[in-house]
């Protein structure tokens, strides 16, 4: 008896050893972060014998963003894919495109000290189907598929305090500009060439916080001086997103659009949406 009841004591002993032990192992940090958004903003009104006046409209957009996020002790590998489509009908005029983007952003830092990286970014940007300039008639064509597209690529310093705020400075920035032969000769290619090659210095940002409770911010900035060029004239690529968190599936969006370049446009292109969707988010973690 006494022999089983000694057996009974060490085996008891040894798992309440583990179960200690077990308990004071930390939770594995996750080495892959993967967050997808999928987003589908409506808009319509009528209108019936109205005195006032009024066009009839429907419009549209969907987007679907993903960011992967990759760390480990010394490796931080962020990848964003940003991408929207919209239509609008109006009455008489038919349809037209409100929103045409796809842009994908790579970001791979190699840790110096404290919130600093050694990086090297790619970054690439088109539309997906033709866009018309709608204030002449009949209506232009001023763009298209793969028409512009851009392609920027370069080593920089990073400063990144979290997934939701970060700078990256990249002195030393290579930029392809691409069109077909419909437009060669335009967004500052070269006339009978498809492709202008620039080298400057771009500096991007990433900023998301809340405001107050079920309202948050998210602020997307992209500088760039080609010194190949005109360095004092600086590209400006600004997208400013607030939503409005109704629950868990209908959100409020308002998206504010800056673009400033010389060579797509002599003039500040400005872009705003607001409206009401659906909105599905999720969320994975991997720890290997």
């Amino acid at each position: 008896m006494n022999k089983f009841f000694l057996i009974f004591c060490i085996l008891f002993s040894i798992n309440l050893f583990a179960q200690k032990k077990k308990a004071k192992e930390p939770l594995p940090i996750p080495k892959w972060k993967i967050q997808g958004r999928f987003a589908f903003i409506f808009n319509q009104s009528s209108f019936t014998n109205w005195v006032s006046g009024g066009e009839n409209t429907v419009a549209g957009n969907i987007n679907i963003n993903y960011d992967i996020n990759h760390k480990n002790e010394n490796l931080n590998w962020d990848t964003r894919v940003i991408s929207g489509y919209g239509l609008s009908y109006l009455g008489e005029k038919g349809y037209r495109k409100t929103d045409d983007r796809f842009e994908l952003n790579s970001l791979l830092g190699i840790k110096s000290k404290d919130f600093w990286f050694f990086s090297f970014f790619t970054n690439f940007k088109t539309q997906y189907t033709e866009g018309y300039n709608y204030k002449i008639e009949p209506k232009s064509l001023v763009s298209n598929f793969f028409s512009p597209a851009y392609l920027s690529f370069g080593p920089g310093m990073l400063w990144k305090e979290s997934d939701n705020l970060n700078v990256n400075i990249a002195p030393a920035t290579s930029r392809f500009t691409f069109v077909n032969d419909e437009f060669s000769g335009q967004f500052g290619v070269e006339e009978g060439d498809n492709s202008v090659f620039s080298l400057g210095f771009n500096l991007t940002g990433y900023s998301k916080f809340s405001l107050m409770e079920n309202i948050e911010m998210e602020n997307i900035i992209a500088l760039y001086s080609d010194y190949l060029g005109k360095p004092q004239n600086i590209d400006l690529d600004y997208q400013s997103n607030i939503r409005f968190k109704v629950n868990k599936f209908i959100k409020m969006q308002m998206t504010f659009h800056t673009i400033i370049d010389d060579n797509s446009s002599g003039k500040v292109q400005f872009r705003q949406l607001f409206g009401m969707g659906l909105n599905y988010d999720f969320h994975e973690k991997v720890t290997y």
